[in-house]
């Protein structure tokens, strides 16, 4: 018969209602007892019994067991000193973990402490520390905009603001508003509104009246800028087409900062803009938007303006095609050059005309030359060019361009070609959106001397590039300009253009969509730089001029922090001050390029999205490469 130990139970005293258990003692600790069962028989159901107590029982007896078995054989190691070992080495890792993390919180949390310390310090001994763009300068009524606390708090010492604001990129930017019988009122008036006479008016100056020699060929321009006047392929799948500035103007209230300086309804025309520089020198007037622009109104998105070809022959073509001759730009010699590279060149020899730095006159250097057809390389690589359609003939837009032609003196003459769009979508990195604004002012600008085109100037952004004539792709004898998406930067090529950011994450697109040919609507005019005096040309009398001295800006002022469509992230905001008109674009400049002229402007001899080897050893202008 099998024999049981059996301990009481930690809980009380065990009973049975077995009659062969007898009852244990309750204020025993400890008894063992034999426990007579017959063979096959299990407990009772119903027996009271401390499993516990009997597992513990069992562990302590085998450990005893096994203290005697050690004992008796000292080499079995213990396994009670194992199990000891491992309670103390987890014990130790977890404690390890927890200074670890407790390291990593401290200096996390004295980081953050430096840095808000630090950045408090700058600010208050040099406030202009922090001051990248003019919107900064209203870092501190910007801020205070916001009604979150966490917000505005976040915003100031983490440089995260509007978080709640955030939305993804979706593949159209807004939502256009649903077309209602109101709206379509609206838009049906804007049809017939008087803006589109804001660009004919009886001139001070009757054409006829011209009979001052002097003062027509102050009005005239030379039919060869006519000749090489560009055509520009804006983007196929563009959102925001060409604009009217005269239709902008109809859209837009003036505003002193944000406060209305007069009623919405009594719209600026292109004949009285200048006079709203009476409000602070006009510095601070913003034309604001009377359409939220995440409603998409037809007036800001131009469909209505795509250029039309009338030439539906198109002949394929490669978006890699970059249109250069080989060799060296014949006439191109550091003589010649110094006489139309900078309009306050002094005279020398040409002895020390040849001994001049080859970078003075802007040719590029063979390392930036390499360096620069790396980065385009590698954006060639992750956005392939596909096979196209290349138009002949450039299609008429009913957004008129407007040409400013600028005599230099000494056989220069600059002819500025500016296009204006009633949105600038900004471009997307890392999914986050940066740079709308209302109103965009893009321009090109050709340099002829004595008749001939030597340079020319695409601008993108705040900066942009400058070519010689012979590398800038063609149609007949007229450049061609690629107008990028959203943004309407202006390059020679199509393709991915980086810029500002490394690894392409910021980049421009550009590809051979609707061809605009602005010569067939554009107002033309004649501007003396040194007098500050615009003329409507001979080539169109009637054009108003008022409109050029605005000293504001051509859309709204950037969004205050409490508004939904407004967040900055970095120091980048999602929509930024509308830009300054063409008065502001350097037009008095020295060189071809728009920054400051003690600047290096450099004239690149190609483009394209590969560089023939031949042309990577820069030869001398002068001479053949090799």
């Amino acid at each position: 018969m099998p024999s049981y130990s059996v301990v009481p139970s930690i809980f009380g005293p065990v009973t049975s209602h077995d009659p062969h258990l007898s009852s244990f003692p309750s204020d025993e600790s400890s008894l063992t007892i034999p426990i007579s069962l017959a063979p096959g028989r299990a407990i009772p159901t119903r027996t009271s019994l401390s499993l516990t107590t009997l597992t513990t029982t069992t562990i302590a007896a085998t450990s005893t067991s096994t203290a005697q078995n050690h004992q008796a054989d000292p080499s079995v190691p213990d396994p009670s000193s194992r199990a000891n070992t491992s309670n103390v080495g987890a014990v130790s890792l977890a404690v390890e973990q927890m200074i670890g993390k407790a390291k990593g919180s401290i200096i996390v949390l004295s980081s953050l402490i430096a840095y808000v310390s630090i950045n408090s310090l700058v600010r208050a001994l040099n406030p202009d520390t922090f001051i990248w763009y003019d919107e900064d300068r209203d870092e501190q009524r910007w801020i205070a905009s916001s009604r979150s606390w966490f917000d505005r708090k976040a915003c100031r010492w983490l440089s995260l603001c509007g978080t709640a604001h955030f939305h993804t990129v979706g593949p159209r930017f807004g939502q256009r508003k649903v077309l209602t019988e109101s709206n379509a009122s609206v838009s049906a008036q804007d049809e017939a509104a008087p803006w589109r006479s804001f660009w004919f008016r009886e001139p001070e100056h009757p054409a006829d009246q011209w009979d001052d020699d002097a003062e027509r060929s102050l009005r005239e321009i030379p039919d060869y800028v006519f000749e090489y006047a560009p055509l520009v392929h804006l983007f196929s799948k563009e959102q925001f087409w060409p604009c009217d500035i005269a239709e902008h103007l109809f859209h837009t209230t003036p505003m002193l900062n944000y406060t209305p300086v007069q009623s919405q309804h009594n719209h600026p025309t292109l004949e009285d803009l200048d006079q709203l520089n009476q409000w602070q020198d006009g510095r601070y007037v913003f034309l604001t938007s009377n359409d939220d622009v995440e409603e998409r109104p037809p007036w800001m998105e131009g469909e209505k303006n795509i250029p039309v070809s009338p030439d539906e022959h198109s002949e394929e073509s490669w978006s890699d095609w970059d249109g250069r001759l080989d060799g060296a730009i014949p006439g191109d010699t550091p003589e010649g050059r110094l006489k139309w590279y900078d309009t306050n060149h002094k005279l020398m020899s040409e002895d020390e005309a040849a001994n001049l730095p080859l970078e003075d006159l802007g040719y590029s250097k063979p390392e930036d030359l390499l360096q620069d057809e790396r980065v385009r390389d590698e954006l060639r690589k992750r956005y392939g060019g596909e096979p196209i359609k290349m138009q002949e003939t450039g299609g008429r837009s009913d957004a008129p361009a407007v040409l400013l032609v600028v005599d230099k003196g000494n056989g220069i003459v600059d002819a500025f070609w500016f296009f204006f769009y009633s949105f600038n979508l900004g471009n997307v990195v890392l999914n986050v959106r940066f740079g709308n604004h209302i109103g965009d002012w893009e321009h090109c600008l050709v340099r002829f001397y004595n008749g001939k085109p030597k340079a020319l100037f695409f601008s993108a952004h705040s900066a942009g590039e400058a070519y010689s004539y012979e590398a800038v792709e063609k149609i007949g004898q007229r450049p061609v300009i690629y107008s990028a998406a959203g943004t309407h930067a202006m390059y020679a090529t199509p393709g991915v253009h980086s810029y500002v950011l490394p690894w392409g994450l910021l980049h421009d697109q550009t590809d051979r969509g609707p061809l605009w040919d602005p010569l067939l609507n554009s107002h033309m005019y004649t501007y003396d730089h040194v007098n500050d005096t615009l003329r409507a040309s001979t080539a169109s009398p009637l054009a108003p001029t008022e409109w050029f001295y605005f000293n504001g800006h051509w859309g709204d002022k950037f969004y205050p922090l409490g508004d939904h469509r407004q967040y900055r992230f970095a120091g980048q905001y999602h929509y930024v001050n509308g830009p300054l008109g063409p008065r502001f674009k350097h037009l008095d400049r020295r060189k071809v390029c728009q920054g400051p002229d003690e600047d290096p402007c450099v004239i690149k001899d190609w483009v394209g999205e590969k560089m023939r080897l031949k042309r990577l050893s820069n030869p001398q202008p002068h001479e053949n490469p090799v």
